[in-house]
């Protein structure tokens, strides 16, 4: 006969057993759902990441905003300098730095430490000859945009606004590779400081150029360029001077000329890859001034491009820190892991793409006024919003997919489906519908949404099929050629 004190016991046991059992399913099935500790090393990367993003975005943001309190023609001719910037510059040095998130990310977790130096200098020579090349077309901007067919007096205007913007570029191409030297290491929180400071002393630049100074008009690009510059030389004796880059950081040497070619390789790829994806966009812009009513479609247009790269902005972080992980895990030859970072980053970019199209369907009415005061363009863009919300959900995804590409070194297969799925798919089906079938703006939006989801089909194959153990062999650890792809 066992005693009660014992039965208790007993008891006891079983339901402390039972509850450990219960709580040990539920942690599973949470974990099958999101991996808690990579979501929060993940979360931990990307916020820094976004808001050095966003600050850098401000300085150039911040020079069109000073022009254009200057006068109508003012705004017309900055606006127009700097979408035509974005496209042909510095969208084109954010792809030439990409090459960066495969050799460097992989050489780290390689732990070949002394070539990241080595491919950060090669890859810097690459983007300043390419400012060479970008500035001489600035240089005749005017021209350019004349042929175009764009307002003469606009495109003088914005022709006088690149000119001043050219020392910028080349900072500007500089910055980039420095951002991914330093994001491949999970160097991202003194990134913040060192975005947010040159952008507060951007602003006072700025007014000082534009409002103190003969300079007038050109003082706002000036600004751009000279804190750009600024930020450049901030970064540059932070990585000089920090002791944690003392294995990845050897100084100058004649070594980065033999490893131009290899970078190139990569650099162009991933420039194509970019700037596919920008033309998309202004293409839109573009056959929306076509349209009847030109004048009300551009503007519902800009403003759904607009809207769609603040979004992208909020999920770029996400994108680097999986191409950051990846590239980091295959280096160090952990595939499986690389995998469950993808699938991890891809979960939390549809949740933040939730949170984007969630806000947008309470406050639309309240972003389209940030933009124009007219009750036309608000009630239209209200119309466009499901459409947005769609968008933004593929191109969330897309994104982290393109951000899987880059660190695996599949730039290649990703100009592929970015010309194909964009270009011969998303963009005739706009012209279609918009313009064939008198959808108009809608159906612009619609062919977008297809070409983007076709992107994100495709890059979502390539990720699931492509041979991850096979991919992990583009690091090897070979004295003469430390990092082959």
């Amino acid at each position: 006969m066992i005693p009660n004190t014992s039965l208790e016991a007993v008891s006891f046991l079983e339901r402390s057993n039972s509850s450990v059992e219960e709580s040990n399913k539920r942690r599973m099935w949470w974990e099958k759902v999101l991996d808690v500790e990579e979501a929060k090393n993940q979360l931990l990367f990307s916020l820094p990441m976004i808001l050095t993003n966003v600050f850098y975005y401000l300085i150039t943001l911040v020079s069109v905003m000073f022009a254009g309190h200057l006068g109508e023609l003012e705004l017309a001719g900055a606006t127009l300098a700097n979408s035509w910037a974005t496209v042909t510059g510095f969208a084109f040095m954010i792809g030439l730095s990409g090459a960066l998130e495969t050799l460097c990310g992989q050489g780290f977790g390689a732990k070949i430490y002394r070539m990241l130096g080595i491919y950060l200098q090669a890859s810097s020579i690459i983007s300043f000859i390419f400012c060479i090349t970008i500035s001489v077309i600035w240089f005749y901007t005017e021209p350019i945009l004349i042929l175009l067919h764009q307002d003469a007096h606009i495109s003088t205007a914005a022709a006088l606004y690149m000119k001043c913007l050219i020392p910028g570029l080349f900072a500007y191409g500089f910055l980039q590779n420095i951002l991914r030297f330093l994001q491949t290491q999970s160097v991202v929180m003194p990134l913040v400081v060192f975005s947010l400071v040159p952008m507060g002393i951007h602003i006072g630049i700025a007014y000082s150029l534009v409002h103190f100074t003969a300079l007038g008009f050109k003082g706002a690009p000036l600004a751009a360029s000279i804190s750009l510059w600024i930020s450049v030389l901030m970064l540059g004796i932070y990585v000089i001077s920090a002791k944690k880059f003392e294995h990845t950081w050897d100084g100058f040497s004649f070594e980065s000329f033999r490893y131009i070619l290899r970078d190139l390789k990569l650099a162009l790829p991933s420039a194509a890859m970019v700037c596919l994806e920008y033309w998309a966009f202004e293409i839109l812009v573009f056959l929306a001034g076509l349209m009847p009513g030109s004048e009300i479609s551009t503007s519902l247009i800009a403003i759904c491009v607009n809207t769609e790269t603040v979004a992208y902005m909020l999920t770029y972080g996400l994108s680097a820190a999986a191409s950051t992980r990846v590239s980091n895990e295959l280096g160090a030859g952990n595939p499986d892991r690389a995998k469950r970072a993808v699938t991890v980053t891809l979960k939390l970019s549809l949740l933040l793409a939730l949170v984007v199209v969630l806000a947008l369907a309470f406050g639309h009415n309240i972003w389209a006024g940030l933009f124009s005061s007219s009750s036309t363009i608000i009630k239209k863009f209200a119309s466009m919003a499901p459409f947005l919300a769609i968008s933004i959900a593929l191109d969330s995804v897309q994104g982290v997919l393109s951000g899987v590409a880059r660190g695996c070194g599949w730039q290649q297969l990703a100009v592929y489906a970015n010309l194909t799925t964009f270009y011969l798919i998303g963009m005739p089906i706009a012209c279609v519908l918009g313009f064939k079938l008198k959808l108009y703006v809608k159906g612009l939006w619609i062919g977008l949404i297809c070409g983007l989801c076709c992107q994100a089909g495709v890059l979502l194959m390539i990720t699931v099929r492509t041979s991850w153990t096979k991919t992990d062999l583009s690091v090897t650890r070979d004295k003469e050629n430390p990092i082959v792809v």
